[in-house]
């Protein structure tokens, strides 16, 4: 199938691979060039622009920071919908707030193209082994047929509901996920200072009932998980100012609903401070450094 891609960051770029390791035809755009340039030496082809790159597409894959990205490639002078073929799927795996996600679908449906929300969960690692969760808002129609493309990056495609539930699976995931990785801070930090050994400490949390993903697989003390952003400098993982635009998202949609998030406006607060010292492109499990700091 001809896919086009745009956005090559850290999750994106190991996304497209897979699509042309599945033997896919992949056109990518992005604003670096490097990234770039990698995925065509991967086998992708290049285009100049959102509207160049997805003029002969069957299906179209974006993967970008923030609702104003999306809504530029998509609607811009050279995105998406000026270039697009009618009927070619959209799908949006970027971490936007549900409704722009909705907006988005209404502005290709007049275009003439169905659009889902797709967003993933799995972190760098899953996005290289192909082994991401998404979670899909959109028709059954289009679920079934955006699943086959999803399945060459995807070992869990979720369908979540219609238009926009994606992004509300995944906002309430990362809420969870933040308010889960200070709290592993804690417990590590604490441990640590109280002279436990930290790998003996993550072994006993990993097999009892404090454990979870941010303990077992994505652990933020410093060599426990070979892995882990921890354990090379806090560099290649998912950035303290992505979670953070995560947690407003999620903050701004319970506002809303008129729903209360108290650990998750303290999670807030925690990463604002941590953004706010120059941290803000380190992996989020970096939060951690917050407890080592001299007091």
């Amino acid at each position: 199938m001809r896919i086009t891609f745009i956005g090559l960051g850290n999750m994106g770029a190991p996304m497209a691979r897979n699509l042309i390791k599945a033997g896919h035809a992949v056109t990518v755009f992005d604003l670096n060039p490097q990234a770039v340039s990698a995925l065509v030496e991967a086998g992708a082809r290049a285009a100049g622009s959102p509207a160049e790159a997805a003029r002969e597409a069957e299906f179209v894959v974006t993967m970008l920071p923030a609702a104003a990205h999306v809504e530029a490639v998509l609607t811009g002078l050279q995105g998406v919908l000026n270039g697009v073929p009618k009927g070619v799927p959209i799908v949006d795996s970027s971490t936007i707030d549900p409704a722009s996600a909705r907006r988005l679908a209404e502005k290709a449906a007049a275009h003439g193209n169905p659009f889902a929300d797709a967003p993933v969960s799995g972190g760098t690692g899953g996005a290289a082994a192909g082994t991401l969760t998404f979670m899909v808002g959109a028709d059954e129609a289009l679920f079934k047929q955006a699943q086959p493309v999803l399945q060459a990056m995807g070992q869990n495609i979720v369908h979540c509901g219609g238009t926009g539930t994606g992004q509300v699976a995944k906002i309430c995931n990362n809420l969870l996920l933040a308010i889960s990785m200070i709290g592993v801070s804690e417990a590590m930090s604490l441990g640590a200072s109280l002279g436990i050994d930290p790998k003996v400490l993550a072994g006993i949390i990993n097999t009892s009932s404090g454990r979870c993903w941010s303990a077992d697989t994505y652990n933020p003390y410093p060599g426990i998980i070979e892995t882990a952003p921890a354990s090379r400098g806090y560099t290649g993982g998912f950035g303290v100012d992505l979670m953070l635009k995560d947690l407003g998202l999620a903050i701004d949609a319970a506002k809303g609903a008129h729903q209360p998030l108290m650990l998750g406006a303290v999670a807030q607060q925690l990463y604002q401070m941590w953004s706010q010292q120059g941290q803000g492109k380190l992996d989020f499990s970096s939060i951690i450094q917050l407890y080592q700091q001299p007091h």
